[in-house]
This record gives structure tokens, C-alpha cells and sequence, in this order.
């Protein structure tokens, strides 16, 4: 079992996997070169740009403190107790070779040794190495930045311990939450190997067919499937000195043409290296991002591509939207038809050299490079008949795995194998998949917005299916007709979650609720708040264990759900936050209440405490509407309880939260309702006069200030004596303040602006 980790190297790479090693509760020790005056110099360096790394590689900062730093001429003896070493030098090899001899005479005889390289060959690496070292060796290729990539390759050698290549991937997964996919021994291995090839080729079709960067990343970015920093804006991320470095040892490695143009080079020359530089194929001037132009290596400002055939596919699903966005008129559509051709060619030409499984091709584009749907799903999306007159249209041949195929890459839940056969789909042990129950018809309830799944013994898991997962009536009615259904059926309990990418939800639908102020429609949004409401009290109090599996985005009334659960099992990755405030709103479907009743809670135990303190921590939570940069900051803002757990990898969050549902079923007692002490006017005075303050210093507008009263006045309770209240007591007060806030112009404009740029606005 891995308790303690050495990472060698303390480069870009080796801090940020350091870091993901030390977010995970596990202790590391970071060497690097000795430095000239300082001899921890570059280690410590190391350390310090992952805490100040944007986006951050620490998931709490304070965790910094389980890195010991040092350096490899002083303190190797450091990793004598560790029982994997990673290696994430410079990319050469004879450094390399050089440090595993150091190591291999220090080393326990069970510590595992792994190198980070992105191409060298394992065996080049173990020449001289023993038969006992061979044994505990692998590639261990994680992506930048570690710790939100999430692909982890893993190269094994003909040598490599099956049990060593077993410990490392459950590490992988469960402790790092990473996705691992077993690669060849061959340069690039998968993901560098096929993405590497797709930027190149996206570059010089650029060029052939007369499209600008601007042209080229609005086509090969979401609307392909991919991130939104689609091609160049990704080389700028990564970096055009990398991109160099990494196509010229493909080059020299494959014999294969990875050539970069001469434009590229000239600007990696000019230190014009992309993000870390200031300016790349993109540059920020006062404010605005301008693009460069590749003819004349000048910027210009950003071109929108705007052509309506586009607007018209994106509401599709990928599968549908792919065969006609080859099909697109005039360049856009030629460019991206010779693209998906000539990259189809080469990923089906090279996966068997380079994978064990078509499967794990698609799992490393899909991890490494954010694409939602892998190359090998892309292409049965196409059509294999279509995907032939593509290869004929450009000169292609037709490969050999196409030969293989009978119409398909996947079917049936099989796969095609490289010998021809198929093969039924790895089950992923721990891994619960959504898809696959709907396909297998375990759906027992569903409506447009929300649906109630079976994951089998005895659980039921709500999924809203809105977009971003908002939270609206149709939702809050799916809640209500789940709860019952789990009741009567005599259900164990339930678990809340989803498959989205991004948002586990967004909150509350804020077009629905505009539209409703605005025709002054004041009955029904009492109602409908009343309903929200009533709703995340029943998750509390249902004669069942409720569990709620947040991940990603998780605001407003996604937060106030989770609030509001038996127990939460939450992603690693949690943004977590009660962002009404930057709407000109206040949470009102019980996150106000929630909190003043947690941060009371906290201190009433202890006589001495000053009640007022929980007061003033809700009311900053609320009102700076304060979100969590991980689930480890959400525990420490107070989102998530000391009880509430983590998952690190995404993939079995499902899972893990259905296991805390059979946890907690076998003596479930739902809690009683509390009594909530509220302070009233003394409260109340002393945070009007902080509001006060805060305008009288100006760094808050007016209307801020009258949100800041309305918060102000829920969790004082109103006004009068200090006294003890219901939890309904609070949510009326909840209620009014939302409603009177929403009749105000302001918040009104705050919305309408929100919903159109997705940005605040401070009016």
C-alpha cells in the first residue's frame, strides 16, 4: 500500500503532481537540483509556484504542509521510506538512467519507481537496471495540470510486477482520482501520440484552406466535442515551446512528419510562448484578447465566426451533430471534412501499435484531451459507409481495423478487439455508469426536466436533466413524486446526482423567475419559493436516508438541495456556493436559514462563545457570496460537515454515494426539528452598521447595501428580543426578502444581465 510518495523533479510537472499527492492526504518529499546559494533553491521554488498556480494544483493551500522539499545531492536519503518514487526530470535520458542507479541501491526492496516522461521509451530507460528493479518500474504519464486532468497513462513494461501495475492503478484512481488507461511502450504513447497529430494537422489545413485562428478554434472546439480552448488556445495553455519540444521528438522517434510551420517556430523563437509569456497565438491588450494573424505574426482584434448552418447545430446531440458539421458549406465545411479524415486515418492506422483496446484510445482523448465522446465513438456517430467515401474523397486508403469492423466500433455493449473479434465492455469495478442503467431500462419515473433511475439494491438516484441542471418546477415535481415513489416501494433511500459534465446544478431557473417578476406575477413566485422550499425540507426530514452527490458547478438552490441531504458525497472538485447575492436575491430555498443554523449550532455547546460570531460568519458566507475552489474549501467554509465525505475520482462518485445511502438505512431515524436561537435587534444593529460601513467607505453600491440589509434581517431573526424560533419561521422570513428584493428594478436588471453575459453586474 502507498502511504508515502517521492516526486523527483520539481519542474511545472513534478510540484503539480507533488500537490495533487499532498491534496490527497498523502505525504510526499520533493527533490529537485541543488541550487547555488540556496540549496533547496528549485525545490522550494517548485512548492511555491504550485501554491500560487492559476488554476490552483492545490485543493486546499494549507496542505502544503505534508511536502518536505530538499534536493537530490543532500536529501535523497528523504525517499528511503517512500513507496513510490516518481521520476519527473528533464526529458533525457541519460539524467534519467542516472538517478534510477542512485535509487535502486537506496530504495526499499517494495517501493515502486515510476518516470512522468511523455516519450521515452521505458526500456531505453532501464538499461544497466536490475532483473528486482525492472520488476517495480513503469510509466506513470500524468497531464498538465494534474490535478485537473484527468488521465493518467499508465506504460508498463514485458518486465513490470502485475501487482505493481495493480497497486499503482488503484492508487491512481481511487487516492488521485485519476483515470487510467495502460498504454504501449511506444513514442507519445496514446493521447500525445493521436492529439499531438490532430493540432498539427489542424494547423496546416489552417493554412490550405484559408481560415483564420479565430475560424479554426470556434470549429474544432465544442462544437466538435471538444473544450473550448479547441486548438490554438489549448498551445497557448500548454505552451509553444512544449508543442515544439514535443512534435520534434515525435518526429525523431516515429519517423513520421510532425513538422510545425516555419510561422510557429519563428514565434517560439521570439519567446512569444503563449499564456506563461503574455502572448502566444493569443494576447491580452488593455483588457480585450486579440488573435494573432499567422500571414504577418501581428494581433488583431478577435473575429466572431458567425455563420447561421452553425447556429442551427448546436442544440444537437454530438452524435447527431457531427455528420452535419462535415457537411457544412464553402471552407468551414472542407476544412473540417480533410480534419476528421485525415485524424480518423492515423488513430485507426496507429492504435494497435500504440494501445491494448480501442477502448482505451477513446478513454485517453476523452481524459486528456476533454473530448466528450473519443475517436472511435466519433467515427460510428459518422457511419463507417460515410467515414469510407471520406478516406476515398482525400486519397486514403482504407485501414485495416476499418476492414475488421462490421459496421461498428461499439454495439451491443461490445467492443471491436484489434484481432477482429468483439469483445464485451471492461466493467470499471466501483464505477456506476447512468447511461448504461437507462439502456438497460432501470428508469422508474421520468419527465422532461428530472428522471428516477434504480441503482439496484434497494437505492433510487434523482437526475435533473435541465440545462446546467437548473432547478425548476418541473424538477421540484420529479423530487416530490421520487419521494413518494421511494416510500411506497419501500425503497432503502435515495441518492441525487448526474452524469454532466460540468454542473451538478446551476440553481434555481432565473429566466423563469424574471419572467415572472416582470408580469408581476407575484402569487405564483411566493408559491413557486414556498415550493422550492418545502422541497429542500423534505429532504431532510423523508423517513429514508437522502444523499447528495455534488460535483462541479453547485450554486444557488444546487447548493441549498445539498444543504439540506442526510449525508453528501461530493467530488473532489466542488464549486460550491450560495451565490444569490450577485443577482441582487438572498438564498430563500433554506440556504439562509441552513447556515445561521449550522454556524449557531457550532458554538452553542461552548457557554463562553459569542452567538453573534455564527451569525457574522453566515452573514460574510452569504453576502461576499463565497464559493468553494475545491470540496476540501467547502468543508472549511462550512458547505460540507465534518460527516459529509469526498470522492476523489468523479467516476465512482455514484457509486460511493449509494454505499453512504446503505450506510446509513439499517437504523434510520429522521431528525427531529430544531429550535433556532435568533439574536434580533442586537444582531441586527451590529450588522446594519457593518453594511453601513462598508458604503460609507465605498466599496459597496447602494443597492449592495439593501441586499446586504435584507440578509441582515433573516439571520437576526427581524427585529425584537433574542428568542428561539422554528426552522419556518426563518424560511417565511426567507420568502418575504427574496419577493421584496426581486420587485426592485435593480435585481431585476442584475438578472437580465447575468442570464445574457453569465457575468455579475454591480448596479
Amino acid at each position: 500500500m502507498i502511504k508515502k510518495v517521492g516526486v523527483v523533479g520539481a519542474g511545472t510537472m513534478g510540484s503539480g503532481i507533488a500537490a495533487l499527492v499532498a491534496s490527497a492526504g498523502i505525504p510526499v518529499v520533493l527533490l529537485d537540483i541543488p541550487g547555488q546559494e540556496d540549496r533547496n533553491e528549485l525545490a522550494k521554488r517548485g512548492l511555491e509556484r504550485a501554491l500560487k498556480a492559476k488554476p490552483a494544483a492545490f485543493m486546499d493551500p494549507d496542505l502544503a504542509r505534508y511536502v518536505e522539499i530538499g534536493n537530490t545531492e543532500d536529501h535523497l536519503e528523504k525517499l528511503k521510506d517512500c513507496d513510490w518514487v516518481v521520476e519527473a526530470i528533464i526529458e533525457k535520458p541519460e539524467p534519467k538512467r542516472a538517478l534510477y542507479e542512485r535509487l535502486e541501491s537506496l530504495l526499499k526492496p517494495t517501493a515502486i519507481v515510476s518516470s512522468n516522461t511523455s516519450g521515452i521509451p521505458m526500456q531505453v530507460l532501464l538499461e544497466g537496471r536490475s532483473e528486482a528493479f525492472r520488476r517495480r518500474f513503469l510509466g506513470t504519464h500524468f497531464f498538465n495540470p494534474p490535478r485537473y486532468l484527468h488521465l493518467l497513462e499508465l506504460i508498463p513494461t514485458p518486465e513490470t510486477d502485475p501487482e505493481v501495475l495493480k497497486e499503482i492503478r488503484r492508487f491512481g484512481e481511487r487516492i488521485l482520482g485519476k483515470g487510467t488507461v495502460l498504454a504501449k511502450d511506444r513514442p507519445g504513447f496514446i493521447a500525445n501520440r493521436l492529439g499531438v497529430y490532430g493540432m498539427v494537422q489542424a494547423v496546416r489545413l489552417m493554412e490550405k484552406h484559408g481560415l483564420t485562428i479565430d475560424e479554426v478554434d470556434a470549429l474544432t472546439g465544442p462544437l466538435l466535442g471538444r473544450p473550448n480552448s479547441a486548438t490554438f488556445r489549448t498551445a497557448d495553455l500548454t505552451g509553444l515551446d512544449v508543442l515544439k519540444l514535443v512534435t520534434e521528438e515525435l518526429a525523431q522517434a516515429t519517423g513520421e512528419d510532425f513538422t510545425l510551420p516555419e510561422w510557429v517556430l519563428r514565434l517560439v523563437a521570439e519567446g512569444r510562448l503563449g499564456e506563461k509569456a503574455g502572448a502566444g497565438f493569443y494576447k491580452r491588450v488593455d483588457g480585450e484578447i486579440y488573435t494573432l494573424d499567422y500571414r504577418t505574426l501581428e494581433y488583431v482584434p478577435r473575429a466572431k465566426v458567425d455563420l447561421p448552418e452553425l447556429k442551427a447545430l448546436w442544440d444537437l446531440p454530438l452524435a447527431e451533430r457531427l455528420p452535419k458539421v462535415l457537411e457544412l458549406p464553402g471552407k468551414y465545411g472542407a476544412f473540417l471534412s480533410e480534419l476528421f479524415a485525415r485524424t480518423a486515418h492515423y488513430t485507426l492506422e496507429k492504435a494497435p501499435e500504440i494501445a491494448y483496446d480501442l477502448v482505451a484510445v477513446d478513454q485517453a482523448l476523452e481524459w486528456g484531451f476533454g473530448w466528450e465522446e473519443g475517436p472511435f465513438k466519433n467515427m460510428d456517430a459518422l457511419g463507417h459507409g460515410r467515414l469510407e467515401a471520406l478516406f476515398a474523397e482525400h486519397g486514403l486508403s482504407k485501414p485495416e481495423l476499418l476492414g475488421k469492423a462490421q459496421g461498428a466500433f461499439y454495439r451491443n455493449g461490445t467492443y471491436l478487439g484489434f484481432d477482429g473479434g468483439y469483445h464485451p465492455l471492461p466493467k470499471r469495478e466501483g464505477v456506476i455508469s447512468l447511461k448504461a442503467l437507462k439502456s438497460e431500462g432501470k428508469t422508474l419515473l421520468e419527465g422532461k426536466e428530472a428522471a428516477l433511475l434504480d441503482l439496484g439494491d434497494g437505492v433510487a438516484l434523482l437526475e435533473f436533466r435541465t440545462k446546467m441542471n437548473a432547478i425548476g418546477e418541473g424538477v421540484i415535481r420529479m423530487l416530490q413524486k421520487s419521494l413518494e415513489y421511494v416510500e411506497e416501494k419501500g425503497y432503502l433511500g435515495l441518492v441525487i446526482g448526474n452524469e454532466d459534465p460540468r454542473a451538478f446544478s446551476a440553481g434555481a431557473n432565473l429566466a423563469l423567475i424574471l419572467s415572472l417578476a416582470q408580469e408581476g406575477d407575484w402569487d405564483e413566485l411566493s408559491l413557486a419559493v414556498r415550493q422550492f422550499q418545502k422541497a429542500s425540507m423534505s429532504l431532510r426530514y423523508s423517513p429514508f436516508p437522502v444523499v447528495v452527490a455534488p460535483f462541479g458547478l453547485t450554486l444557488g438552490g444546487g447548493a441549498e438541495f445539498t444543504l439540506h441531504a442526510d449525508a453528501v458525497q461530493a467530488h473532489a472538485e466542488l464549486y460550491m456556493g450560495l451565490v444569490e447575492a450577485g443577482v441582487g436575491l438572498l438564498p430563500a430555498g433554506g440556504g439562509t436559514k441552513e447556515m445561521l443554523l449550522r454556524f449557531t449550532g457550532e458554538l452553542a455547546p461552548y457557554e463562553e462563545a459569542d452567538p453573534f460570531e455564527g451569525v457574522k460568519r453566515a452573514f460574510n458566507l452569504i453576502a461576499l457570496a463565497k464559493t468553494s475552489t475545491s470540496a476540501l474549501e467547502a468543508k472549511k467554509l462550512g458547505f460540507l460537515r465534518d460527516r459529509d465525505r469526498i470522492s476523489m475520482n468523479r467516476d465512482f462518485l455514484i457509486a460511493d454515494a449509494k454505499r453512504r445511502v446503505l450506510e446509513l438505512a439499517p437504523d434510520y431515524r429522521p431528525p427531529l426539528p430544531p429550535k433556532i436561537r435568533v439574536l434580533g435587534s442586537e444582531a441586527l444593529g451590529n450588522l446594519r452598521y457593518a453594511v453601513w460601513a462598508f458604503r460609507e467607505a465605498g466599496e459597496i453600491t447602494d443597492h449592495d447595501m439593501r441586499i446586504g440589509l435584507e440578509i441582515a434581517y433573516v439571520l437576526s431573526g427581524g427585529e425584537g428580543a433574542p428568542r428561539e424560533v422554528s426552522e419556518w419561521d426563518l424560511l417565511d422570513l426567507e420568502r418575504e426578502a427574496f419577493l421584496k428584493l426581486l420587485g426592485t428594478r435593480k435585481t431585476q436588471e442584475r438578472i437580465a444581465y447575468t442570464l445574457k453575459t453569465g457575468k455579475p453586474l454591480r448596479n
